[in-house]
């Protein structure tokens, strides 16, 4: 069954990227498209780091938790800190380890005076993040003489979405390191989209949404696309994208998984990065078997479903935050 999408929307974003779940070690094959979105297709990935992760010494790490979570309880909580930096300084790789119950790990840049060290109730997906998570570890490098600025004492929100599936309490925290280059070698500052359709409806067994063609707005052209990460909730089996010219156009591959895993989901990397013509956009596919016994729709919860994605680029092209129809 194909369903048709009616709500695409594009969230641009001012600085970031990411993704959260359980599991380790290297992830993700992709492509390697030229400019405008053509090229042989490749391997690629940012993944977990295998193995126990030790901070450098150029790093700075901000804590969520640990906070013990009883069962079956789900909830979307934050803390605000401060990043610990008394200079500015460049970010060039972002590492993020969860511990049990993690659902999604969101960390975002914040204008935010005073700390909220305690968790309190959020809602997800706000502005600015610098790394969205969904694996136990995970960490994404930048190409080189790409960054990510921070500001002297710059606060920073964790986001964490958990939920205990176990019949006793299980603890829930969350760790993001931020691993510093010389400012000397940044070339441009990085950014992420994120992309989806929040007008569906997921019936019982299997069904597609898509392609949806969602266009990027004109203020982005010639910016390099270099990661891409799909996003779906417990019945998703497969997000697909393409790059193309035009709705009708046909589309280029850049993200497509032989085996997507909905609570593990690969973060494709593209090197060298990709461009999309001027006008073009991103085709959105995305897969479901739906075996809850009724239709699900869009929503937050574990139990809801969801067809996104979030795509890196740089250089940034500043903080928009929506543009065709936005709705969370």
């Amino acid at each position: 069954m194909t369903l048709r999408g009616l709500g695409a929307f594009v969230l641009v974003f001012a600085l970031a990227c990411g993704s959260t779940g359980t599991g380790g070690g290297a992830a993700g094959n992709g492509g390697s498209p030229g400019t405008g979105g053509t090229g042989a297709v490749g391997t690629g990935g940012a993944g977990g780091s295998g193995g126990a992760f030790v901070p450098p010494a150029n790093s700075f790490s901000v804590k969520w938790g640990p906070h013990m979570v009883p069962s079956a309880e789900q909830n979307t909580q934050c803390v605000v800190k401060r990043v610990g930096n008394t200079e500015p300084i460049s970010i060039h790789e972002i590492h993020n380890s969860l511990g049990a119950t993690s659902h999604h790990f969101i960390v975002y840049r914040v204008d935010d005076t005073e700390e909220q060290p305690d968790p309190f109730p959020c809602s997800p997906f706000g502005n600015e993040p610098l790394m969205i998570t969904q694996r136990a570890e995970d960490r994404l490098t930048l190409p080189e003489g790409v960054a990510y600025k921070i500001e002297p004492n710059q606060m920073i929100r964790l986001e964490l979405h958990y939920i205990n599936v176990m019949a006793t309490p299980q603890m829930a925290e969350a760790t993001s390191t931020f691993i510093t280059m010389p400012d000397d070698e940044v070339e441009h500052e990085a950014d992420i989209m994120f992309m989806g359709d929040i007008s569906f409806q997921v019936p019982e067994g299997e069904s597609t949404l898509g392609p949806t063609f969602i266009q990027v707005p004109a203020r982005f052209n010639g910016v390099n696309y270099f990661a891409l990460t799909g996003h779906e909730h417990q019945w998703g089996t497969d997000v697909y994208i393409e790059v193309a010219e035009s709705e009708g156009s046909a589309g280029t591959p850049v993200y497509d998984i032989p085996t997507f895993l909905w609570d593990e989901p690969a973060t494709v990397t593209h090197d060298p990065p990709f461009n999309i013509p001027d006008g073009g956009g991103f085709k959105l596919t995305c897969d479901w078997n739906n075996q809850s016994g009724s239709t699900v729709g869009f929503g937050t919860g574990v139990d809801d479903e969801m067809c996104f994605f979030w795509a890196y680029y740089y250089p940034s092209r500043g903080p928009l935050v929506c543009a065709g129809g936005c709705g969370i």
